[in-house]
């Protein structure tokens, strides 16, 4: 292991434990007002958006090779989901939760709220963090001006279908380990997410998440900032909604199906005779 690798690991695991301290804190004094829970999603948001700042960094600029990347995703993966506290993290989760009526129109829009402004704070606190030059890799990427080129490497409909179908496919691993316990579906939605992540990273960085894809992608020359919005907002959120609805009809369909076969010998089908 390399030192600015070394470097990389013990400031994510930083960026976990003071996110975390700062979590329980908030929840702890936040308890009877109501606000814990858009604290918990403002810190849990910014953790997420700190440590893909520098996981992104080590596999763009750092070049570590693909293997080592990926595994450094599942675990952040798995670190997120094991110390989120029920927060989202993506708007497109949390409009989903609202399409679900877990949550209020209200609760879900202040959510997001929550999750752009942590996004916005985390892409102001990175580079403070770089500047002082913890390792080579970050005092390189200072002298550079912290200058970051446009993940997109295809043209605009292709770029969209790779973030429509990471967002699909994250969603639909989301929705079908639900009942799963939360120690064993953490890790299975990490593997889908490295999974992904290897499948469409090296065509749009395989972000699927609306406000992390504004923390660490909009600040990328190369593209317009609407180019960005159609990639990153509009595509992540149509493949959310589709999975949603694909997978709501299927079990509409099956219940549908499984009622009809119980029906006893003989018996009519009283819409068919009505």
């Amino acid at each position: 292991m390399t030192a600015d690798v070394a470097v990389s690991l013990s400031l994510l695991a930083g960026i976990v434990a003071l996110s975390d301290a700062t979590r329980r804190s908030l929840s702890w004094a936040l308890a009877d007002t109501g606000l814990s829970v858009y604290a918990v999603e403002l810190v849990s948001t910014f953790q997420l958006c700190c440590c893909t700042h520098e996981l992104k960094l080590l596999s763009e600029v750092g070049g570590i090779e693909t293997r080592l990347a990926l595994t450094l995703t599942y675990l952040a993966s798995v670190v997120h989901g094991l110390t989120f506290s029920g927060a989202i993290g993506n708007p497109s989760g949390t409009l989903e939760q609202a399409y679900r009526t877990r949550l209020s129109g209200g609760c879900a829009l202040r959510r997001i709220a929550c999750q752009f402004a942590a996004a916005a704070a985390a892409k102001a606190a990175v580079p403070v963090m770089w500047g002082i030059g913890l390792s080579g890799l970050h005092v390189r990427h200072k002298l550079n001006g912290y200058r970051c080129m446009s993940p997109i490497h295809a043209p605009l409909p292709e770029a969209a279908a790779v973030e429509l179908a990471c967002a699909f496919a994250v969603q639909t691993a989301i929705t079908h380990t639900r009942s799963v316990e939360e120690k064993y579906r953490v890790h299975a939605v990490a593997a889908v997410i490295a999974t992904v992540v290897y499948a469409g990273g090296s065509v749009t960085g395989a972000v699927f998440n609306p406000a992390l894809a504004f923390s660490t992608q909009f600040r990328c020359s190369g593209n317009s900032f609407l180019e960005y919005c159609l990639v990153y907002w509009l595509s992540p959120l149509l493949g959310t909604m589709i999975s949603v609805l694909l997978f709501d009809k299927l079990v509409s369909l099956r219940s549908i199906k499984s009622s009809s076969l119980r029906l006893p010998p003989g018996t009519k089908d009283t819409k068919k005779t009505a």
